[in-house]
């Protein structure tokens, strides 16, 4: 009897132990999901950055709405970068600003060159140690499409620990101004455009414009050109221009504008207030033009206005003296020019920067760091300087400088670097791994487009 009891309390124990254990098992696993630190996929949404520009590519572009992103696909996506996009996409721009540093936000301000083929270290100590905003590259840089590829792929790479993307940026105007490989097919100068007169046509080269770049990973393009060529003898511009009529050289180029932003890409329309009257190249000189600003309004500025109003976001200030304007500054230094005149007076809320820092307009008359402090004090908000390591480095060490001596605000700093990020959402940018370029579909692309309009009459 006695073991008869022994047994039938031990089976109860046993079952009381069993049902405790299985609770809190359940519990545990409540916990253990609340508090996971990998949450739950959240269902895909789709991407509608393309479905924007394809509604948009005829219309003035709005300030996007940016929408959550479904996870990359680690063949196709973010799986050579640390960077989370969406956080770049998703979070107030302000919230963004106030993770980085000083030293982070006057990097994203510089756009600096590339010296070889390939990354070097100097290209590796610009993005580690000065937290370079972007590249640009010339036709020294691109020898042939999977050289390119796998050069961007790097820079992409190397980038991954800094919380904002690259800007990747060429010169690819169409005509003699175009930085791709020679095997890649050439599209017909502005001027020859111009004459052809043809919106839709524009309109269509902007897009393979566009479409050349990103096959390669490309997100910028310093295009298009809009300076009225009203002097016959200047020697920069010339079929670089649509023209020397101001209207057909703002039609035109607009819709080329909008074709580059229906691929994605960011066009920069330059050269502000106007290189087409100049008589000199500002690569080796600074030029000197001598109109007052109703001048200027009558021809030169009509394109770079009727830009703005159609939803350009990003400018290039020219090396150019405008002594009636300014009689101390070129163009790109001066406060009058970018801050009254094209902020205030044209309503310009987009990204303002610099021509190449290193031209002979600048560095024959200026100390490269000091010129590059007061642009900022103008204005400017992307220091372009394309060429020399030493010119680069010393450019962001002087702008540091000034902002701890008090010349510079770090207020003003946060100005600039708040429309770059508004910049790189709009577009939402990536520092994405992109395959080898494939060329072949791409100058089908060109040649099919030439002969349809060589068949429509167009010369």
């Amino acid at each position: 009897m006695k073991h008869k009891k022994y047994w039938t309390l031990l089976a109860a124990a046993f079952v009381i132990v069993f049902v405790f254990n299985i609770q809190n098992g359940e519990k545990a696993n409540s916990i253990e999901e609340q508090v996971s630190p990998f949450p739950s996929p959240s269902p895909e949404v789709p991407n509608r950055k393309q479905q924007y520009f394809q509604d948009h590519s005829h219309k003035r572009p709005f300030k996007m709405e940016i929408k959550p992103k479904p996870y990359p696909d680690p063949q196709q996506g973010l799986f050579d970068t640390g960077q989370d996009s969406t956080q770049l996409h998703q979070k107030p721009v302000s919230s963004l600003l106030e993770q980085m540093s000083l030293q982070e936000k006057i990097g994203q301000m510089v756009m600096a060159g590339v010296a070889g083929l390939k990354m070097e270290e100097q290209e590796k100590r610009l993005i580690e140690d000065y937290h370079i905003g972007g590249f640009i590259f010339y036709a020294k840089n691109l020898e042939t499409p999977d050289q390119i590829s796998g050069l961007l792929n790097k820079l992409k790479a190397e980038n991954r620990q800094n919380k904002l993307p690259l800007l990747l940026s060429v010169d690819q105007e169409g005509g003699r101004i175009s930085r791709l490989p020679g095997n890649i097919s050439k599209l017909p100068t502005n001027a020859l455009i111009g004459k052809w007169n043809e919106p839709d046509f524009s309109f269509q080269v902007g897009q393979l414009l566009g479409t050349g770049l990103t096959t390669f990973g490309f997100n910028m393009n310093f295009a298009p050109v809009l300076d009225v060529n009203s002097n016959p003898d200047n020697p920069v511009i010339g079929d670089r221009s649509f023209g020397s009529n101001p209207e057909i050289v703002s039609e035109l180029g607009i819709q080329t504008m909008k074709g580059i932003q229906s691929k994605q890409v960011i066009p920069v329309i330059k050269h502000f207030p106007g290189h087409g009257d100049t008589s000199v190249d500002s690569h080796y000189q600074l030029p000197v033009v001598d109109k007052s600003l109703s001048q200027l309004e009558k021809i030169e500025l009509i394109p770079f206005r009727k830009a703005m109003e159609q939803g350009a976001e990003a400018i290039m200030i020219a090396h150019i003296l405008l002594p009636n304007l300014d009689e101390t500054h070129p163009a790109s230094l001066s406060k009058e020019i970018i801050s009254n005149l094209l902020r205030k007076r044209l309503n310009f809320e987009g990204v303002v920067m610099t021509d190449d820092m290193t031209m002979a307009a600048i560095t024959d008359n200026y100390d490269i760091g000091r010129a590059a402090v007061d642009s900022v004090l103008a204005g400017s908000d992307i220091i372009l300087v394309a060429h020399d390591y030493q010119k680069i480095t010393h450019v962001i060490k002087e702008i540091s400088k000034a902002v701890e001596k008090g010349v510079l605000s770090e207020g003003r700093i946060n100005e600039s670097v708040e429309r770059i990020i508004r910049m790189k959402q709009q577009y939402q940018l990536e520092d994405k791994h992109v395959k080898n370029a494939g060329i072949t579909e791409l100058n089908q692309s060109v040649d099919n487009l030439l002969k349809k309009w060589n068949k429509e009459g167009v010369r």
